[in-house]
């Protein structure tokens, strides 16, 4: 791991004052001056504070106050997690995903689901819809699709709706007597932590009808750029869906950022995934897939 020598030498200068807190941090960060937070919240995550952790581990992640390095988001985020913060298992989950490690992923997404996390609800219920990974079991994914829709989740509710035209009726109403059943048994949650409002990970797709992370629509898309003779086995996959037509209606608003490439249009049991290539290598799928954020993406190998 590279020497993080801006940051260093900001730990080494910006000493948090006596009395400071992760609110400061939080104040200081919505000024602008994130440097700043960071300095405070780095001697309260080193002690231990989980808010700190989760915060400092967001700064990482989107390199603001130092430099972006993923490998030191993943430690501070798991530290919070470690403690049961659930937006930090959560956004570890869906960093560990993105970045192909799903089954230590899948681990952290799964205890969030549990703690009832809209976004963690909608990656493990569309897993198990789907097999990806985990045992199919279509009525508890309905139950977590369903609590996350519930939630207010735009994207969870667009998957809902794939499943209602997919799943038989009996299968959803085990699966919504399924999701009563959890929310009774859930305890009554904690009042937020303090947290600094940072962008979360777009939400990656583990094949399933459509999820996606609940933010604003985007701008309309640039026209498309040409790609000269895409080659590679590489894609990236954007979603699956009950019905081929709303994969063709992403890749529609979508293609004007994907410079040409052109759409495969998967069957997979009951849904069809949208996948988008050529590609010459993962690293050149991956940041396809980060030209796309929010939109739910991950790289897959070709045949």
């Amino acid at each position: 791991m590279r020497k993080l020598l801006m940051a260093l030498a900001l730990g080494s200068i910006a000493l948090p004052a006596a009395g400071q807190n992760v609110k400061s941090g939080i104040e200081a960060w919505q000024k602008g001056d994130t440097a700043g937070a960071v300095a405070i919240w780095r001697p309260l995550a080193e002690k231990g504070d989980p808010d700190a952790a989760f915060n400092l581990g967001q700064a990482y992640r989107l390199g603001k106050g130092v430099p972006l390095d993923l490998a030191q988001a993943q430690d501070w985020l798991e530290r919070a997690a470690r403690k049961g913060h659930v937006d930090a298992q959560a956004t570890l989950g869906l960093l560990l995903f993105q970045n192909g490690n799903r089954v230590t992923g899948m681990r952290w997404l799964k205890s969030a689901a549990e703690a009832g996390e809209a976004r963690a609800l909608l990656i493990v219920g569309t897993a198990l819809y789907n097999g990806d990974g985990v045992q199919a079991d279509p009525v508890t994914a309905y139950a977590y699709v369903s609590r996350a829709a519930a939630q207010g989740l735009a994207p969870a509710q667009a998957t809902l709706a794939d499943m209602d035209a997919a799943m038989p009726l009996d299968q959803r109403q085990k699966g919504i007597a399924l999701a009563q059943s959890m929310v009774a048994k859930k305890p009554a949650a904690p009042s937020p932590p303090a947290k600094v409002a940072t962008a979360k990970p777009a939400v990656p797709k583990p094949s399933a009808p459509k999820p996606a992370p609940a933010k604003p629509a985007a701008a309309p898309a640039a026209p498309a750029k040409p790609v000269v003779a895409a080659r590679g086995k590489w894609r990236i996959q954007l979603g699956a869906f009950g019905q081929r037509k709303s994969a063709e209606a992403l890749f529609g608003k979508l293609s004007g950022k994907l410079a040409g490439r052109q759409a495969y249009y998967v069957p997979a049991g009951a849904v069809v995934r949208l996948q988008v290539g050529p590609f010459e290598s993962r690293a050149a799928a991956t940041s396809a897939c980060a030209k796309l954020a929010p939109q739910p993406c991950f790289p897959v190998g070709g045949p």
